[in-house]
């Protein structure tokens, strides 16, 4: 049985983590921490979870022992345990954005944070990097919305089809984190749809790092926040370079997405849904037209809580510890 550490374990991210692992056949919690909450039983934070036996404990990392530990802690923050974690022996997820750039600058730049660690992961979309995934010790759990964007657009660029790609993603209010502000309040979320961060998003920089490594593809994103609890849904605007057919299209991410579990390519007509996919760890994606201007038109559908952050995280875990990359996440999605 593999020991598990989660630090941080008081918000959303770290309650997922949780009821996911609780249910993991191959591992076991052994410790979950917080400082707010020292002592205090997990369901009085997560009331979901009774009967685990777990409590919130505030200790230092080298007092922890486990395989693996999840480091679901603010951005800015990852940066100062992680070296001191991977001392210990243990091999990391971290689910901040304090890993997942190739350039520090640029981090610099999104976050406006100094970064302070030399130390290098690899980016943990695993339908991507699963091979370096699988050698690694440090993996940096993408963002929300990088992993629906990039998993819809990723055949496209990969292939040298499209030069321009327009990102439109629509995010549960969940993905603003556990603290309330003015933004997520109820009356002024309630009956709207906002638009936020209309061209200055961090996750942008996240995005385009991926996609824009394979070729000089341009591009652009916007997020709005929508009056529901999880789920993003992502509409992706690309521009071929040269013509193909919808059939063509169709193969182009059945050739590429063969074999990969959480990846479910909607048939024709069908457009994936956040209640489809809320509560689990697959990615729906569909749409595949392209219209007469030559615009491609893919859509994705995850749970920004558990593909966007936990259940991706495990997912990782499964593939460090060389274990089924599905154990603990089989479980469909909660519809209606």
């Amino acid at each position: 049985m593999n020991s598990v550490a989660i630090i941080g374990a008081s918000g959303y991210t770290g309650g997922e983590l949780l009821r996911m692992l609780l249910n993991h056949d191959k591992v076991e919690i052994t410790e979950i921490t917080s400082r707010q909450y020292d002592g205090v039983p997990v369901h009085k934070i997560h009331p979901h979870i009774r009967d685990s036996g777990l409590e919130f404990k505030n200790k230092e990392v080298s007092e922890l022992d486990a395989d693996i530990v999840f480091t679901a802690t603010p951005h800015g923050a990852s940066m100062k345990i992680v070296p001191d974690i991977l001392e210990t022996g243990a091999k990391v997820v971290d689910l901040s954005g304090d890993y997942r750039y190739h350039d520090r600058s640029v981090y610099e730049k999104w976050y406006g944070i100094k970064h302070t660690d030399d130390l290098k992961a690899v980016f943990g979309l695993p339908e991507i990097y699963r091979d370096e995934i699988k050698k690694a010790n440090l993996v940096a759990n993408p963002g929300c919305f990088p992993t629906g964007a990039i998993l819809s657009s990723y055949p496209l660029v990969k292939n040298n089809l499209v030069d321009r790609i327009v990102i439109d993603s629509k995010s549960g209010v969940s993905g603003a984190g556990v603290k309330l502000t003015e933004a997520t309040h109820y009356p002024n979320i309630a009956d709207n749809i906002n638009p936020y961060k209309i061209s200055s998003h961090r996750h942008m920089s996240e995005i385009q790092q991926e996609l824009h490594g394979f070729d000089d593809v341009k591009v652009s994103f916007t997020p709005h926040l929508v009056p529901v609890n999880r789920g993003i849904q992502t509409t992706s605007h690309s521009f071929l370079i040269n013509d193909i057919t919808t059939e063509e299209l169709r193969k182009i991410y059945e050739k590429e997405y063969k074999g990969e579990y959480f990846i479910k390519l909607m048939d024709e007509g069908e457009i994936p849904h956040l209640s489809s996919v809320r509560g689990s760890n697959f990615v729906h994606i569909g749409g595949f037209e392209i219209d007469e201007t030559g615009r491609v038109i893919m859509l994705s559908a995850i749970d920004n809580l558990v593909k966007g952050a936990s259940g991706q995280a495990i997912q990782n875990m499964n593939i460090l510890l060389g274990i089924d990359e599905s154990n603990g996440l089989k479980h469909f999605g909660l519809h209606p």
